[in-house]
């Protein structure tokens, strides 16, 4: 069980599947497949151009190609999926998180191909998958739901009609969305419009649903998810909550468990989702996300799946989220009942990001030079990180998952503070040196944070954030840690991996020495980021991506500060601003077009 606690868990009473084919990457595949090994589940990775050599495709026991590194054209195939599944012999299919793992059509297409789709009911996510039809059944419920629109809203004269009645600021949000994707937040009147259609646009590049619909924005609550497990026979229960407020631009940095929260408020709102929950006839491990106000909370959403911080929950709990989310799609009664459900210290997670907090949080793929993990009592690292991996552009900025458990809060805090002294990641620059100093914040320390708190810990600490990046940059410099003989070439057989009819097999070759030449090392310099500036006349690319919206034309007079394009990179829409202002001489890139950094998409005039 993780972090050593004892297991709460029976030998399934049921026969659970042969072998499932896991349709993610990454951390949460690898994930998937260890809960398979445990129960004696064989398994099935996919993979697309840009994750041949990504850890997950080698964590399975057969691995197949199934597209172009375009999401859309491997890991959204459904099409693909569902063949692969069916030439792999498998009987179930297990989505992980993201892509579709919340897709009703995706669950009805596995039941029409006679797969089992480990996940809730179609109709339960198409459900709660509709936020505004999920903010109904949550009110409907007796559940408290933020104040706000229920239904959605298509022009911005409804928009702008809507924010002045609810006040400001107002949240612009996708039916369709989560993790911050399609939320945009409107702090007056004249910034509805921009974000009413970048908030659209987000929404149908993401969801393929344009709708949106306003809320009551919350300044500075605290953001309070519930984590349930039901089966299909009526049981439900909570696994308690986390406080998963401490957020860069809408989406999670670190969670803990338990949240510092009133004993009433927590009570009130662990019934008010298990009453959800059953009234919803929830049939899997799910989640309920809440805002929270001194004793007030709201309802905000539900997320059909396996969270990412999962983690910090079988850390308290010791059960196997995963493992039970299996049992329960093979037909298996819940095993536990809540007064089973016995929370034991405190655990903390923090999400090792390829980022740049110093700029903006923006992405920084590349080539992972040096990689160690820390180890430990009460450390727990889910990644699918080594050194050698080049981080792709395609898909999000994660690189491993840093969990920390203690007896009380406290020894958790500094725990996890070991373990990211400890943890070193070279080539590219991570949220490590910010977690350092978040942790070591009087607003952590407090518990006092709130969703607010890392936007205004950026701002006024910046120089204490800037020295712990050089503190770790030094760090890194000062490491001399010896790569292995298979890295340096010096090994006597080499591992070779070959496709054959889009099966991936690995093959080792004797006598063949290959890679850099012997007592050669990778570089653990740390490399911030590089930033494009745009200058003269030329407004370009700030990153690599695609070039989703272009808001200017020939002729069109600009000003410094305007938005002129929108790229996505790294799941994120990125805003384009104007250096200087001007007139708009050419437009030199397509919307839909890929672009490097340092590309020029608008040229003004002289």
């Amino acid at each position: 069980m993780p972090l050593g606690l004892p297991s709460r868990e029976p030998k399934p009473s049921t026969t659970v599947f042969k072998r499932v084919l896991i349709a993610n990457r990454g951390e949460i595949a690898v994930r998937v497949a260890r809960a398979c090994r445990e129960l004696g589940i064989q398994t099935v990775a996919v993979f697309s151009d840009a994750d041949r050599t990504n850890a997950h495709v080698t964590a399975a026991d057969e691995a197949y190609h199934i597209g172009p590194a375009r999401a859309a054209d491997s890991y959204l195939n459904v099409q693909r999926l569902i063949e692969t599944a069916q030439r792999a012999e498998c009987d179930a299919i297990h989505p992980g998180y993201g892509f579709l793992a919340e897709n009703a059509g995706f669950a009805r297409a596995c039941a029409a191909a006679g797969l089992t789709f480990i996940g809730p009911s179609p109709g339960v996510m198409e459900e709660m998958g509709d936020k505004i039809q999920a903010r109904l059944r949550a009110a409907n419920a007796g559940f408290p739901v933020v104040p706000g629109s229920t239904e959605a809203v298509a022009e911005v004269a409804h928009a702008l009609s809507l924010a002045d009645s609810l006040g400001y600021p107002v949240a612009i949000k996708a039916s369709a969305g989560g993790g911050g994707k399609g939320l945009k937040i409107a702090h007056e009147r004249a910034a509805v419009a921009q974000a009413f259609s970048l908030a659209a646009k987000e929404a149908a590049a993401y969801f393929g649903d344009g709708r949106v619909y306003l809320e009551r924005y919350l300044a500075a609550p605290k953001h309070v998810e519930i984590q349930i497990l039901g089966d299909k026979h009526g049981h439900v229960i909570h696994l308690g909550e986390r406080d998963c407020s401490l957020q860069r631009r809408h989406q999670k940095l670190v969670e803990e468990t338990p949240a510092l929260i009133s004993a009433g408020t927590r009570r009130r709102m662990l019934e008010a989702a298990v009453g959800l929950a059953l009234a919803m006839h929830y049939d899997s491990a799910g989640t309920i996300e809440c805002l929270v106000e001194g004793d007030e909370f709201f309802f905000l959403e539900m997320n059909t799946r396996i969270q990412v911080e999962h983690t910090i929950s079988e850390a308290v709990y010791g059960i196997d989220l995963v493992k039970a989310q299996i049992r329960i799609a093979a037909g298996e009664a819940l095993w536990l009942s809540q007064a089973d459900i016995v929370a034991r210290g405190h655990a903390i997670e923090c999400r090792i990001n390829a980022e740049a907090p110093l700029q903006e949080f923006s992405a920084s793929p590349g080539l992972i030079s040096a990689y160690r993990e820390p180890g430990g009592p009460g450390v727990r690292v889910d990644a699918a990180a080594y050194a050698g991996w080049n981080i792709p552009t395609d898909y999000d900025s994660l690189i491993a998952k840093l969990i920390a458990w203690g007896m009380d809060r406290e020894e958790a805090r500094l725990r996890m503070l070991r373990a990211l002294a400890e943890f070193t990641v070279s080539g590219v620059t991570t949220t490590i040196p910010l977690f350092q100093a978040l942790l070591e914040s009087d607003e952590f320390r407090a518990g006092s944070y709130s969703t607010s708190t890392v936007e205004t810990f950026m701002a006024d600490r910046r120089s204490d954030i800037a020295r712990a990046y050089d503190s770790a940059a030094q760090r890194l410099d000062d490491d001399r840690t010896p790569t292995t003989a298979a890295a340096d070439g010096n090994s006597d057989s080499t591992a070779l991996t070959v496709e054959v009819n889009g099966k991936r097999f690995e093959v080792r070759v004797s006598g063949w020495k290959v890679g850099p030449k012997a007592g050669s090392r990778p570089s653990a310099r740390h490399r911030p980021v590089k930033q494009v500036a745009s200058t003269g006349a030329c407004v370009q690319a700030p990153m690599h991506g695609v070039l989703s919206e272009i808001r200017v034309k020939p002729d069109d007079a600009v000003t410094q500060g305007q938005v002129i394009a929108t790229i996505e990179a790294m799941k994120m829409m990125n805003e384009v601003i104007a250096h200087r202002s001007g007139v708009v001489k050419s437009v030199e890139a397509a919307p839909g077009s890929t672009c490097e950094a340092g590309a020029c998409i608008v040229t003004l005039t002289e």
